[in-house]
């Protein structure tokens, strides 16, 4: 609601009074939505400063590591629920009861299962290909495949598509590691949990039987929930603005899945990865803390820090837990996961780290984690765009089943030739 309202003023000259608006947490906004009529436009690149819309999902405070979906701290959730209760409560916005809950899983474990032409798109795609272009092309395809069920008007079209979205892309993110390596795909057994399943499918074979460690388990759901949401980012933001234009939600996905792919985002715990490949060894530990404290060094310690957290990441406590639990159990011995291990040690107890918040953050863990229980590398950013699959399909909902949605269209400032005579072609 409009508690007051904010004067901007030109030369001395006041061309509008705009309203702002308080939320439940957060920073007022100011209402900007009239001030093109007085002749102006901000200018906010990256959108840093702009509120794009209203939501009740998630909630940020980076200054005080604050994370909460629904108002429900993201510890307490990674601890006390698993991830298909979290996706329930992004979704519907309480937490279910036991009946509800049992239902939602139904619902969920009965979707897993892809339609058998969907098998044969990726055939088209080259063995090498990148896996998240193949889930980008066959999440974008699964909206061939249910016509009659893309009125984005109707909230139960909306909530059916969001349940087959949140079941199939463990099916899809498998099937695309499996094609990968040149493996048979595995089909979706429903006497096995979410994380369960995924595993089963990235790691099953006809040939053997394949038991799913309960810590592993326990591990791959918390990283699910750890990723469902993270309020109007970049992949979101996507979704949204994709969405906007009444595209159906299979494509406002692939959007999303798109935007993720860029390093910039969903990459962080695979450049975890390729800086631990860097230093390589622990003898050159050492060296590597001393050129990140080199302001003129351009090397830089990645899973270290987070740009929205400037006190600590909130889930990466969480994620510390799990990721000691995870070599406990497998007891790897592996080099690159002794350089973490000495990485973190300095983070937590070296005064510089501790001076700059240079905290061990939740790509730092589950980069460590994703390489401990032998997923490679190319399928990291593919295991994100599955986990945060219900939260794009949660804004995409909640946008629109809000009134007066229009379609994005962001403004500029233009910068470039006005008015320019053009010369034909016979005569330049």
């Amino acid at each position: 609601m409009a508690d007051s309202k904010a004067s901007l003023s030109i030369d001395g000259k006041v061309i509008a009074e705009l309203p702002v608006l308080s939320g439940t947490a957060g920073n007022d906004v100011i209402d900007i939505r009239t001030l093109g009529g007085a002749g102006y436009f901000t200018y906010d690149p990256g959108f840093l400063a702009t509120a794009s819309c209203e939501s009740a999902i998630t909630y940020i405070d980076g200054a005080k590591g604050v994370l909460q979906h629904r108002g429900y701290p993201i510890d307490s959730l990674a601890k006390e629920a698993d991830y298909l209760e979290v996706c329930y409560i992004l979704l519907n916005g309480e937490a279910p009861t036991k009946s509800q809950y049992d239902e939602f899983k139904d619902i969920i474990t009965n979707h897993t299962m892809v339609h058998e032409k969907l098998v044969h798109f990726f055939q088209g795609f080259l063995p090498d290909a990148h896996p998240m272009a193949m889930v980008c092309g066959v999440v974008g395809a699964l909206s061939s495949f249910y016509h009659s069920d893309l009125d984005i008007n109707d909230p139960e079209q909306r909530m059916r598509s969001a349940h087959r979205l949140i079941a199939k892309m463990p099916t899809i993110a498998a099937m695309a590691y499996k094609y990968s390596i040149g493996q048979p795909f595995i089909y979706p057994r429903n006497e096995l949990s979410y994380a369960e399943n995924f595993l089963h499918m990235m790691f099953s074979v006809p040939a053997e039987e394949y038991k799913v460690s309960p810590t592993l388990a326990r591990a791959m759901d918390r990283i699910f929930t750890l990723h469902a949401d993270h309020e109007q980012n970049a992949s979101t933001s996507t979704v949204r603005l994709a969405g906007s234009s009444g595209a159906n939600p299979y494509a406002c996905i692939a959007a999303g899945v798109a935007s993720l792919w860029g390093p910039a985002h969903g990459g962080a715990n695979e450049a975890c990865l390729t800086m631990l490949e860097e230093i390589g060894s622990l003898e050159r530990v050492d060296e590597f803390v001393a050129k990140a404290k080199d302001k003129n060094d351009p090397f830089r310690l990645m899973g270290f820090g987070h740009r929205v957290y400037k006190n600590f990441d909130p889930r990466a406590t969480v994620m510390r837990e799990t990721c000691h639990e995870v070599l406990k159990e497998l007891g790897i011995k592996d080099p690159l996961l002794d350089v973490a291990m000495a990485l973190e040690k300095v983070a937590l107890e070296d005064p510089y780290f501790i001076e700059k918040k240079l905290y061990p953050n939740v790509d730092f863990y589950s980069g460590i984690i994703l390489k401990a229980i032998g997923i490679p590398t190319n399928m990291f950013t593919v295991i994100f765009a599955m986990s945060r699959t219900v939260g794009w399909i949660s804004h995409w909902d909640e946008m629109l089943g809000q009134p007066g949605q229009k379609i994005g269209r962001p403004r500029q400032n233009y910068v470039g030739e006005i008015n320019r005579e053009f010369v034909p072609l016979k005569d330049r």
